[in-house]
């Protein structure tokens, strides 16, 4: 159970990514230097969306697993920076890994 509630973060920890790189790196230019505004009027919009599935899946995640709030503030705030999700990526890959062992283990 720890393993997927994990899976799921980390999936939607990289789609939030991806849109928040495409907000910043497409849609904006497009905006700026294109005169396109609609372009972040809809990439906005699926970020906006992607921002708040993530933060749902960070809480389900604390709730299920019972980390330490540092642990759910510390993957809030990278969700703020560029790359952010990125970052956190290898190692909650690792603690997926090593919840899965402990789930196989105990069958």
């Amino acid at each position: 159970m720890v393993s997927s509630v994990i899976r799921q973060l980390r999936i939607v920890g990289l789609v939030e990514g991806v849109s928040f790189l495409a907000l910043l790196g497409v849609a904006m230019p497009l905006k700026y230097l294109a005169g396109m505004p609609g372009a972040v009027r809809v990439v906005g919009m699926i970020h906006g969306v992607l921002f708040l599935i993530y933060l749902l899946a960070i809480a389900h995640a604390q709730l299920t697993i019972r980390w330490p709030p540092s642990r759910a503030f510390t993957l809030f705030v990278a969700s703020l920076v560029p790359f952010g999700t990125f970052l956190t990526e290898p190692r909650l890959r690792r603690e997926q890994r090593f919840a899965l062992a402990e789930e196989q283990g105990t069958r």
